[in-house]
């Protein structure tokens, strides 16, 4: 599918991508979340749900074609200045930063959302990821946000430990983010205390966005910076290895 995208887009429809895929695999897991509490209760089951856990009722490869598709559509219907948006395209057009990169407003998401084809939100209410067409501004907010920050942002500087592969899952196709092993906004209360050093601070993990957003749903920034600081807890823990195991299953088709 990304043959349909023009070669200068193509790192850029790649972030989109995984932006589109987290929200709606949030989505697809409340969506399951919310039939799982149905059905035990209807059971009078005392067991909990845990919202880390992701039914194998999701077929990876189905998920994955319908992400592509969702993503390819919305992506194409951006203007080029979007689908080519980065650190130095705003760094030389402040007209570009205003729009699209500096506290985006509520009529620039609109004006993105009409530029998407009506099969689009048809089809994300049809898989029941929305409950009317008018939800995909919504939707289309937080996931055109979190693309422009990405693309958009400065290096970092610790650019130079990222890895060829996520390390949660260990997909090496897909873009990677950096994960704060001790979360920012605990860092203060995390020296105070003496839970770190603070050279330990800044010492981070390079995951997809699905296994980044994993983790903080896996568990509070505070028990991130106290039990769950290295890669190596997060993978001993059982839920995370069965996250990783369909995670790794997720992939996109080369059309």
């Amino acid at each position: 599918m990304t043959s349909l995208i023009r070669d200068e887009a193509k790192e850029n429809y790649g972030i989109f991508r995984e932006c589109v895929s987290k929200s709606i695999l949030s989505r697809s897991m409340e969506k399951s979340g919310m039939a799982r509490r149905k059905r035990n209760r209807k059971r009078n089951a005392r067991t909990s749900f845990s919202n880390t856990s992701f039914s194998d009722d999701n077929d990876p490869a189905e998920l994955a074609e319908f992400i592509d598709f969702i993503a390819q559509e919305i992506f194409r219907s951006f203007p080029e200045e979007v689908q080519t948006l980065s650190y130095n395209a705003i760094q030389s057009s402040p007209i570009l930063a205003d729009t699209y990169a500096e506290g985006i407003s509520g009529n620039t998401i609109d004006f993105l959302a009409s530029l998407v084809d009506q099969s689009v939100s048809e089809s994300l209410v049809t898989y029941g990821l929305m409950s009317e067409a008018s939800d995909l501004t919504a939707m289309l907010s937080s996931v055109f946000m979190e693309y422009s920050s990405t693309v958009t942002a400065k290096p970092p500087p610790f650019s130079a430990t990222r890895t060829s592969a996520c390390e949660i899952c260990e997909r090496d196709w897909i873009p990677l983010t950096y994960h704060h092993l001790i979360p920012k906004a605990v860092h203060s209360k995390a020296l105070k205390r003496g839970w770190h050093e603070e050279r330990d601070l800044n010492q981070v993990a390079w995951l997809c966005r699905a296994c980044h957003s994993y983790v903080h749903r896996m568990a509070s920034n505070e028990e991130l910076a106290r039990e769950w600081y290295t890669v190596e807890a997060i993978l001993e823990r059982e839920d995370t290895q069965e996250w990783a195991k369909w995670a790794g299953r997720l992939r996109w088709k080369s059309r």
